[in-house]
């Protein structure tokens, strides 16, 4: 059997607290299953892996990376959050090379709970809004900036709570030193994110304070998004998350689309595990001026979200193309389509456009609301109608 072009994917929504009840379904159109859903996972991570519909020479796309001897070089996500996610970075490729290695070295199964590196892969990441509204924390504000709000809290809160605070940010290195002395924790930043919040009741300006208190009722994570900052996205609009970045997504619905790992150092507004010494180790401690990723239309109906316009995008082997009409697209490798809105069929070079299944090569498929093909090889591609792709370059080789 030779392998096809097209295989129609699937994946079970990921549960977790911070999903809004049918988020992915719908998000997607879909029926929901009543409960949270937060993540939809379409790659090949051993975590939740997907699947193939119908007929394929394997089961899920981690087998065909097993049989292709390849590795598929993204990782596609639906997100759909009702609430905040942990305050969170991601290490660069030789950072988590190391630390999946020690850890190993130190005997931590990867199940365990404690464990942070799961993967020895970078994990850098772009995201999509699906919609208007989306919001995030993503990057360190100026010292400036923080100072001028801590400023005005502390007089609020009529203490001197948030003087060790204000003292930490206002000396060297003073994002570094900010953010350490509140996650160290203690008495101390018990008693300044107590005053912070109590300040921040009833000021529309720090709305957001006094939301995450409370999700995460004294959390230090508290403290930390006033030093971030606080993004609302249209839908369309883009943030990229390079290494070293602290970002923390609020509430919306994107798309994501990063490298196949599963690598993620916490820092609070979260029940899992927290590593603030690690943490601080892949953090960059610099202002972020602007972390918006500006698409750029590189055909009529074809916009191409790529980090190309950051240094540190520049060797990131994936992009997504956001396609609003009919459109011939060259796939430089494997890649992945899905419908988030209306539907779209796919056609091989020279083939028509008819309904169908999943075909071997030189066919063509129509894809509903919703589902999901993977393309299993570099092809030129028809596209009609409305989709979001992932399109990485070729894979890399297994090692």
């Amino acid at each position: 059997m030779s392998e096809p072009l097209f295989v129609e994917i699937a994946n079970t929504p990921r549960d977790y607290a911070w999903g809004r009840v049918d988020g992915v379904a719908g998000v997607l159109g879909a029926a929901g299953t009543g409960g949270p859903e937060a993540e939809l996972w379409l790659g090949a991570h051993p975590g939740s892996p997907a699947r193939t519909v119908g007929d394929a020479p394997w089961a899920t796309l981690l087998d065909w990376e097993r049989q292709a001897g390849a590795r598929l070089p993204f990782l596609l996500k639906i997100l759909v959050s009702a609430g905040p996610l942990s305050l969170q970075a991601h290490p660069t490729p030789a950072q988590a090379a190391a630390g999946f290695a020690d850890e190993n070295d130190r005997g931590i199964p990867l199940e365990a709970s404690h464990r942070n590196y799961k993967d020895p892969y970078a994990k850098p990441e772009l995201i999509v809004a699906l919609e208007d509204g989306f919001e995030a924390l993503c990057g360190f504000r100026s010292v400036a900036e923080i100072l001028v709000d801590v400023d005005e809290l502390a007089a609020r809160a009529g203490s001197d709570a948030l003087a060790p605070w204000r003292a930490a940010l206002a000396g060297p290195d003073g994002l570094r030193a900010g953010f350490s002395w509140l996650l160290g924790g203690g008495a101390d930043v018990d008693l300044a994110v107590a005053a912070l919040v109590a300040a921040a009741v009833g000021e529309e300006r720090f709305e957001l304070i006094t939301r995450l208190a409370a999700a995460y009722p004294g959390d230090p994570g508290i403290a930390v998004a006033l030093m971030l900052r606080h993004v609302t996205l249209a839908a369309g609009e883009s943030l990229w998350l390079p290494a070293g970045n602290i970002h923390a997504y609020l509430r919306g619905a994107g798309v994501e689309l990063m490298g196949p790992s599963d690598n993620v150092l916490r820092g609070g507004l979260t029940p899992k595990h927290v590593d603030t010494a690690e943490l601080e180790k892949v953090l960059t401690f610099t202002a972020s001026e602007d972390d918006h990723l500006l698409p750029v239309e590189i055909a009529e109906g074809v916009r191409s979200y790529r980090p190309r316009i950051h240094a540190s995008g520049a060797d990131v082997p994936f992009e997504l193309l956001a396609v609003t009409g009919a459109a011939d697209v060259a796939l430089a490798g494997p890649s992945i389509a899905i419908a988030t809105d209306g539907s779209f069929a796919l056609a091989a070079e020279g083939a028509e456009v008819a309904e169908g299944a999943e075909v071997a090569e030189g066919a063509e498929v129509a894809v509903a609301r919703g589902a999901a093909v993977f393309v299993t090889r570099p092809a030129q591609v028809r596209i009609l109608s409305l989709i979001h792709i992932s399109e990485p370059t070729r894979p890399e080789p297994i090692s």
